[in-house]
């Protein structure tokens, strides 16, 4: 295989884990030009391959093995297919981590210690390896060891009790947020606490070994909800779509649809006023600073719904934005991609499949000037790149074939 482009070319990534948080982070590392090896179980690989429909169909319509959840978070990959229970397929793992940078992994608390595969084993071979263990729990505390997934840790972490409408309103009652948030958000984190880690090694020479918790992710990413409950001891609840802290933020419905509205300053709030030819509103005591309109979120939401009830959606978001206050539509996914603004900015792609299809993928959103990203390499199939990799550790064609016979790879 080529030699990547982009800022991270210089790294290789051992990625031992699946499903999600963690793959997250090795697809982003990935699309910003590291090697990521992607070891997966042989005969079944990643838990996601199977997390469908959808799955891709082929040139003849058919559908393949791989599913839709799947070719969200792997891209730039190299799939490798290893037992990892035998005495030769850690041998593998160890031989691949001798020649890389990173090893991601996301198994329980413990378990790729029964294997020699844990950081105080491969940093005996390797003592600047920068190994990163994802969880749900972390590796310590009274959960250690337990699963968790996404939905789990959006419940416990606190956020469905501020997500979803009021149990006094039509619909009401907690919700988990659309997509899998928190294994998305744990990726982000995971993606730059091994980058500091390369940062220090390269001032150092030390390698890191780092422990990232779901649970600990989303108690960050509570942010300014957690910062409401911690200074003033109230709980928050559930609003809607009604911003706690800032008005009018909300849903507003027109004539032919609904439009968001976020107004988030005073001078923006003067200037919706005047669009909606109400400039008074915006020298109500009630209303004229950002403290009181919280404070009189209830009448101010009122009027504001008397006045969008009046106009049409483009009408009005066209008038808004004219004016500087932001404002748009509610996009469906397919609206997504379809929006000019997206399309400006290239979010949609597509790669050439094995399978012989064009298959389409969301562009990593980091625009590098200097060192573009640029994409190349599909979703692997499973163990597509084994025999390759293999023979740039040096194995023989006749070790890989025994590997393959018993099942090892």
């Amino acid at each position: 295989m080529s030699k990547k482009s982009g800022p991270l070319s210089h790294l290789r990534i051992l990625d031992l884990s699946r499903i999600m948080a963690a793959p997250w982070a090795s697809q982003l590392l990935a699309d910003m030009g590291a090697t990521v090896i992607k070891v997966e179980r042989p005969k079944v690989g990643d838990d996601t391959r199977a997390w469908g429909p959808p799955f891709l169909k082929d040139a003849d319509g058919n559908n393949t093995a791989e599913a839709g959840y799947y070719l969200a978070v792997n891209r730039g990959k190299q799939s490798v297919t290893v037992a990892l229970d035998t005495a030769e397929g850690q041998q593998i793992i160890k031989d691949l981590a001798l020649q890389c940078d990173i090893v991601l992994e996301n198994f329980k608390t413990g378990a790729l210690a029964k294997y020699g595969l844990d950081y105080e084993s491969l940093k005996q071979i390797n003592p600047r390896i920068i190994y990163c263990s994802v969880t749900g729990f972390g590796q310590t505390g009274p959960r250690k060891g337990e699963a968790a997934y996404d939905f789990l840790i959006q419940a416990m972490g606190g956020l469905m009790s501020i997500t979803g409408e009021r149990d006094d309103k039509p619909g009401g009652g907690p919700q988990k947020v659309g997509i899998p948030i928190v294994d998305l958000m744990t990726g982000m984190y995971t993606a730059v606490g091994v980058l500091a880690a390369v940062a220090r090694r390269d001032q150092t020479g030390e390698g890191e070994y780092i422990d990232i918790g779901m649970l600990d992710v989303q108690t960050a990413v509570l942010s300014n909800q957690a910062m409401n409950h911690l200074i003033s001891g109230n709980t928050p609840k559930r609003g809607g779509n009604a911003h706690p802290n800032i008005q009018p933020q909300d849903v507003y419905s027109c004539v032919d649809g609904d439009v968001i509205l976020a107004v988030g300053n005073d001078g923006q709030f003067v200037k919706l006023c005047d669009v909606l030819e109400r400039p008074e509103l915006a020298q109500d005591a009630r209303f004229a600073v950002n403290a009181q309109r919280a404070r009189n979120v209830g009448e101010l939401t009122d009027i504001l719904q008397g006045e969008f009830a009046r106009r049409t959606r483009s009408d009005l978001v066209a008038k808004l934005g004219a004016a500087g206050v932001p404002c748009g539509p509610i996009n469906s996914i397919p609206e997504v991609f379809r929006e000019p603004q997206v399309l400006h900015r290239q979010m949609l792609l597509t790669l050439p499949h094995p399978t012989g299809v064009d298959l389409p993928q969301v562009a990593c959103p980091i625009k590098f000037t200097n060192n573009p990203l640029s994409y190349d390499i599909p979703p692997p199939l499973l163990g597509q790149q084994s025999v390759q990799v293999l023979q740039e550790l040096g194995y023989s064609p006749e070790r890989i074939q025994a590997l393959m016979d018993a099942g090892i790879v």
